[in-house]
């Protein structure tokens, strides 16, 4: 069964009715103004590698957003670069417009240098457009035809990924090495676009299994889906962004959307996933940026995350 949701206090609708006007305006300034570039790392330890494995510190990365002109994401960006992550986990939408190939690679320079691997999300494949915010409240966006969509060149940012040895997990698996362990990763393509199809874990040899190594799962949006068969697959742990954790939330309350089918409590931070009798570390990316159509957030502070694998405790 999968798990469900707990009891959060206070009413979004008694807390807007409560603006003012003027508090309101004020709200909306922060918002656009202060808050979507108030960039902070969230930490995370997770106790899932082998017994005595050194401990390996991933970043993940999620809807950065890109468009030019963006220094303080660019300046925030190359910062990220001192934490010295082992792998670094990039889950989709980079980029918010045409010409924003050049301004994520400049912003990521530091970070390619290190071990990652990536999956797009649908604003890799496709420029955002512009949609009334009330429309999140009747469920998840709806990706336009593609015929209607305007291409973004993701094939150059693909490429830029893979020359920097980035692997791609594009409804692909592949087992990646870490010192005397290793990592077996499976992705999809963005379910949000129905793009999603799983491949299984690679089989590696017949003794493969008795080698110390953990399953990672890496999806842009985290579709219920998407986490139950990465679950029912093995996964132990699973990294997703598309969310932007709510963007707009209320303070004491949380997020009123996920854009997924994902429950809102979840639209943020690390939970524990449970499907067919197993139980999995997801987390889930606030993001980076926006859509440049929507440049707020608000009780929803942009991020990247550092987790820190640990070993398992002994039984």
């Amino acid at each position: 069964m999968k798990s469900t949701s707990t009891s959060r206090s206070g009413s979004p609708l008694g807390w807007a009715a409560g603006l003012t006007l003027t508090t309101a305006a004020a709200t909306l300034a922060y918002a656009s103004a202060v808050e979507r570039t108030l960039y902070q790392l969230r930490e995370e330890t997770l106790p899932i590698l082998p017994e005595g494995a050194a401990p390996l510190r991933v970043l993940h990365l999620s809807d950065i957003h890109m468009v030019s002109g963006q220094k303080s994401k660019v300046d925030w960006l190359h910062s990220l670069a001192s934490l010295n992550p082992d792998l670094v986990v990039n889950t989709g939408d980079n980029l918010s417009h045409k010409k924003a190939v050049g301004p994520l690679l400049e912003a990521l320079e530091p970070l390619l240098r290190f071990p990652g691997v990536f999956v797009p999300g649908s604003n890799d494949y496709y420029a955002p457009v512009f949609k009334n915010p009330l429309r999140y409240f009747a469920g998840p966006s709806i990706a336009l035809k593609e015929a209607q969509a305007q291409d973004l060149p993701w094939a150059d940012l693909f490429s830029a990924f893979g020359a920097a040895g980035w692997v791609d997990l594009t409804n692909r698996s592949q087992s990646v090495g870490f010192r005397n362990f290793r990592i077996d990763f499976t992705g999809v393509d963005d379910p949000h676009l129905d793009r999603d199809r799983y491949a299984p874990y690679p089989p590696g040899s017949s003794t493969s299994a008795e080698a110390p190594h953990i399953r990672v799962a890496v999806a842009h949006a985290p579709y219920q889906r998407v986490l139950d068969y990465f679950t029912e697959g093995g996964a132990d742990l699973i990294l997703a962004g598309h969310t932007h954790g709510g963007q707009v939330c209320i303070p004491g309350y949380g997020a009123l959307v996920s854009n997924c089918d994902l429950p809102t409590w979840r639209a943020r931070g690390l939970t524990q996933w449970d499907f067919n009798g197993r139980s999995v570390p997801l987390n889930v990316s606030a993001g980076i940026g926006t859509s440049r159509f929507a440049p707020i957030r608000f009780a929803c502070r942009p991020e990247a995350v550092l987790l820190t694998l640990t070993p398992r405790s002994s039984p």
